[in-house]
Order: C-alpha cells, then structure tokens, then sequence
C-alpha cells in the first residue's frame, strides 16, 4: 500500500499524533495467528492484569478499553450515582475536551473549580464541596484530578495524598485522568503507585496512545469497593473489546522492560530541550517551566501562523496568544533544534 502522508512530516501538536512504538507493532503481530477466547478471556489479558498489579498493588483491577474518554466515562460512573457531582479543575479534559460525554453519557454534573496552574488543592475543592443533603444540588460524590495536568504541571505524591485525605473525610471518592500518568512517573522519578495508590486513589485511567500505543487506555480500579459495577459498565458503554488480546497486548509491550518510562523520559527530555532553545528568543514569553512533554509560551499570532506552515501546533488561548508545543516517544533531537531555529528565524 502506497503511504497516503508524508512520513517526514513532524510536528508539535500533541503526542496523539505520532506514530506507534515499533515494539508495540512487534506485540500485535505476535499476538496474531490462531485462535484465542474473546472479549478478554486472553492470555494476554490475563497477563496484562498481573503486570497492573505488580505497579499498583495486588488489590488493582485493570479494565482495558479503547480510548480516554471512554476511560474516563465508565470509570467516573462507576464510581458515582445518578444523582452524584465530580469536582474537577476548570480546565479539566472531562470538562474542555471529551464533547460533554461525562455529563451526556454517564449523566454526571461537573463542578469545575479555577485554579491557576491547572491544579486542585484542598482548599479548591472546599469551594465546591457542599450541599449534602440538599435536594436541589447535585451531590459531591468525586474529585477528579488530572495527572500530569492539562496546563503541563503535576501534583507530588503529597499533594495527591492530601487531595485524597480531605476528599475521603468529606466522603468523596478521588479519580485520576491518567492519559499521560507515564509521563508523570518518569518526571517525579516515582513508581506509579508511590502517587496514586498508596496516596489513596481510588480509581484511575491509565494512557496508552499518547505513549505509542496504535489505540487502547485503561481503567484501573485501586479501591475495589468503590466500583464494583466495572465489569457491567464497560459493556454497556461500548468499550468492551471482542479481541481484547490485541488491546492487552500492546500494554504489555509498555510495561514490559520498562518501554513506558523509557518512552516518556525520551518525551520529557524534548520538552525540556525545546524550552531551553526557545525560553531566551525575543517574542517568545515561556508561561512556566516545563514539568512533563509540554511547552505552554505566548507569541505574536501571526508568527504562529507562519510557523504553521511548517510545523503543526495547537493554539491554547487565542486571546492571549498562548501556543502549546508537545513531545512525543518519536520526537527527536533534530526536530526540536529545526523547530527552534525557524521559530527564530521568524522572529527576527
């Protein structure tokens, strides 16, 4: 087959756009060939839910699913009821980004918080954490975070644990939105659990296709008894795959030999080249340092604009001028440098 795009093409939109890890491809295609049970009765299923275990603790059940808002939808839902609230950052992808699933699909209502950098802190929370017992408010069931966060940053394992202390005094579960939990882990140098479940998370969604995955994410339930509908759920919300082995299989390449963190290291590390070479062009206003595999800076749009005609990028806030700029597993040294080298060039 004749390829339809350019295979040079590289940008900085967002790691959804790269291509799949080339050991990923290598665990489909050994997966294929004969017959194996379907909808999860796999070996690799099978397998894939030991290796979730030896990351978060013997009490974790893996859920896997075919994308991120699915992840999320079914995970928020099992954990709530039909007259529940999520507490989330004002600029929470459940909130911005996922077509208002949450609340179309699982009949949730989202009480978005303003936070500065993208982060929920207890106090946050506070402001839209109350009202049980009154009919006429939707109630308070979830705190749902975002690992690392939208606007690039990310909570220590003491900030989660704190997050989870005081939403569990309330009586409130915690849920984690972990499309780039990777990413995360590799920064703070921490193992997974070390900032979900020993902080007392109680349910997760874990990222596969921002990290080289050709599709699939997780849900991961930390909390047994705060989700006991998953199995249910994840049929009726149509992300139960008949040949899940395929779907297993491209997470057991991730976290065998560590291909996850070395991935998101490799993403991270770009990132942070990528500030270095463009935090001192004049025109360019870096709006925080890096934490993870994102670049947030403000510039004249119309350098935007001419820049684009190389490279793609997505534009964060238009009446700013805030751009953000996203490394992936396959984002190269060459890359960032001819990035920030036309960038200058545009500036002078």
């Amino acid at each position: 087959m004749i390829s339809l795009h350019d295979p040079s093409a590289r940008g900085f939109h967002s790691d959804n756009c790269a291509g799949v890890h080339p050991e990923v491809l290598a665990a489909i295609g050994a997966a294929n060939g004969g017959h194996q049970p379907s909808y999860g009765g796999d070996v690799y299923t099978a397998r894939l839910r030991e290796m979730f275990k030896e990351h978060f603790g013997d009490q974790a059940e893996a859920y896997p699913v075919f994308n991120g808002t699915g992840a999320n939808v079914i995970g928020l839902r099992a954990l709530t009821e039909p007259w529940s609230a999520v507490i989330c950052a004002e600029t929470a992808h459940i909130h911005l980004d996922e077509g208002g699933a949450p609340e179309k699909t699982a009949g949730l209502k989202l009480l978005p918080v303003p936070t500065p950098d993208g982060k929920l802190t207890p106090a946050l929370i506070d402001r839209q954490a109350y009202g049980w017992g009154d009919e006429h408010r939707a109630q308070p069931r979830v705190v749902s975070l975002t690992q690392s966060t939208e606007l690039g940053t990310l909570y220590t394992a003491e900030e989660i644990g704190a997050i989870c202390a005081h939403a569990h005094r309330l009586g409130m579960l915690v849920h984690v939105d972990g499309t780039r939990l990777a990413n995360a882990a590799a920064a703070l140098d921490l193992p997974f659990r070390a900032f979900t479940t020993d902080a007392g998370v109680d349910l997760l969604s874990f990222g596969g296709t921002k990290n080289g995955l050709l599709y699939g994410e997780a849900v991961v339930v930390l909390s047994p008894e705060a989700a006991p509908g998953m199995p249910y759920l994840r049929k009726a919300a149509m992300q139960l795959s008949s040949k899940m082995r395929f779907v297993s299989a491209q997470f057991i390449a991730l976290l065998e030999d560590d291909l996850w963190l070395r991935s998101a290291r490799h993403a991270n590390a770009m990132a942070a080249r990528l500030h270095a070479a463009v935090r001192d062009l004049p025109g360019v206003t870096v709006v925080r340092v890096p934490q993870a595999n994102a670049v947030f800076a403000r510039l004249d749009p119309r350098v935007a604009e001419r820049l684009r005609e190389r490279f793609r990028f997505e534009t964060w806030d238009r009446a700013t001028g805030e751009v953000r700029w996203v490394c992936s597993f396959d984002t190269t040294e060459d890359d960032v440098d001819a990035f920030a080298a036309a960038l200058g060039g545009e500036l002078r």
